[in-house]
């Protein structure tokens, strides 16, 4: 009998798992789309009032799975996405929480979402003010951005993140080479809407990098 009951257990036990596995997937898929909508195709007050409907969801997603990186990650890019939607120094605030939120990514496991959380940070690092205004800090950018690629090479947004990063430092030559990369990377499936405005991107990045280089 008790062999029965632990092997039954033993059971539900990872039918259970499987379970929380699966409703954190759909989850982390409910979370990508809404963002891809309210980054690329929202404006203005409609847009900041999805990124708070976000923002709140995603901390919600980091409640209910505290030790997932995942979670982390994708709450970091919720609110570091309205920072930028905001802007000024009220977006400030946010983009600190984005910063904390992807640190403990990073505590948690690091090879996540192919790294993403290293990207993501170092693009924090790229675009907030540095001190004494904010924590900015293009040597750190530079740094994670180099980790990030160690684990996802070819990705479409660690090399698009770079390439924007680099065409801001006036390197436009490897800027031209990850966004090539980038390009090349095409769109996924499971991201079809956010990977065909990153393209659009790519393409538009590009076309002012060329113009760089032909000066």
């Amino acid at each position: 009998m008790y062999k029965f009951t632990l092997a039954f257990y033993l059971i539900l036990t990872s039918v259970f798992a499987t379970a929380v596995h699966a409703d954190e997937a759909q989850d982390l898929t409910d979370i990508q789309q809404k963002w891809a909508i309210a980054n690329y195709e929202l404006e203005d007050d409609a847009q900041i009032d999805a990124f708070t409907q976000l923002s709140e969801q995603s901390a919600l997603f980091v409640k209910n799975y505290p030790s997932s990186a995942q979670t982390h990650i994708w709450n970091g890019i919720v609110l570091a996405s309205f920072a930028g939607a905001k802007g000024g120094l009220g977006a400030l605030g946010l983009a600190k929480e984005a910063k904390a939120s992807l640190e403990n990514a990073l505590s948690i496991d690091g090879t996540a979402l192919n790294g993403s959380a290293y990207a993501s940070l170092a693009t924090l690092y790229s675009k907030v003010p540095g001190w004494p205004i904010g924590f900015g800090d293009d040597d750190k950018a530079e740094k994670l951005f180099k980790q990030a690629l160690a684990f996802n090479l070819e990705g479409i947004d660690t090399n698009y993140l770079y390439g924007e990063y680099l065409y801001d430092e006036g390197d436009y030559k490897q800027a031209k080479a990850r966004l090539l990369v980038a390009q090349a990377a095409g769109i996924r499936d499971t991201r079809a809407k956010a990977d065909k405005y990153r393209q659009q991107a790519i393409s538009q990045l590009l076309a002012k990098v060329d113009k760089k280089l032909k000066r």
